[in-house]
């Protein structure tokens, strides 16, 4: 599978949870819904638990053949063999994850609400670049504001596909996909519904 052959879609991006029971269902439930790609996210736990997790998902994603990214930790997605790892705006960071993780590895990286760093992203190699918060997020309240024409303009320039985050719903998403997204990250709008597999199947349908 090329990299960016799986950027297309509901990106699912895991709860910060403590349970690792509870996290492999909810993940799995996704899984069944038709999520794309998991981000393994947990900024809490002590290193060992985190590793015990991204292991589990891992194992996860394997038997339905999906990719597992590991939000900004390079070391962890080394340790555990992932499909890959998501950073933030620096390109040193992203040469020296491309050094370590190998070319097989997806590699995305975060732009927040600016074009130019997606370009510069792109032009160092990334597998695909991420832009938002979109709309108000419970996750990130204090994150950047991106509008959706940003969307539009990296669609037109850019050759990696194109992850929208934050605040995204099943009600704004269709917005958000017309307006260029490839993929749509969700946490909360997808973990905290009462059916995840239900509601990552109503994601999966928008890009039908």
């Amino acid at each position: 599978m090329k990299p960016a052959d799986s950027i297309r879609g509901l990106y699912a991006i895991t709860p910060e949870c403590s349970d690792t029971g509870r996290l492999c269902a909810l993940t799995e439930a996704a899984l069944h819904g038709g999520a794309a790609v998991v981000q393994y996210r947990n900024k809490l736990l002590p290193r060992a638990r985190q590793a015990e997790q991204a292991i589990a998902l891992l194992r996860l994603c394997r038997g339905f053949s999906r990719p597992l990214i590991i939000n900004d930790d390079v070391e962890l997605a080394l340790q555990i063999g992932a499909d890959g790892v998501h950073i933030g705006k620096d390109d040193a960071r992203l040469s020296e994850a491309r050094g370590l993780l190998g070319q097989h590895s997806i590699i995305g990286v975060s732009c927040y609400n600016q074009l130019d760093l997606a370009r510069s992203a792109c032009a160092q190699g990334a597998d695909y670049v991420a832009f938002g918060s979109m709309f108000p997020s419970a996750t990130k309240p204090d994150a950047c504001a991106a509008p959706l024409d940003l969307l539009t303009r990296a669609h037109g320039e850019l050759d990696c596909p194109i992850v929208a985050i934050g605040g995204i719903t099943t009600a704004n998403a269709p917005a958000v996909i017309r307006a260029g997204a490839d993929a749509v990250a969700v946490i909360s709008a997808l973990f905290d519904a009462p059916s995840v597999e239900q509601r990552a199947l109503e994601y999966v349908r928008l890009f039908a």
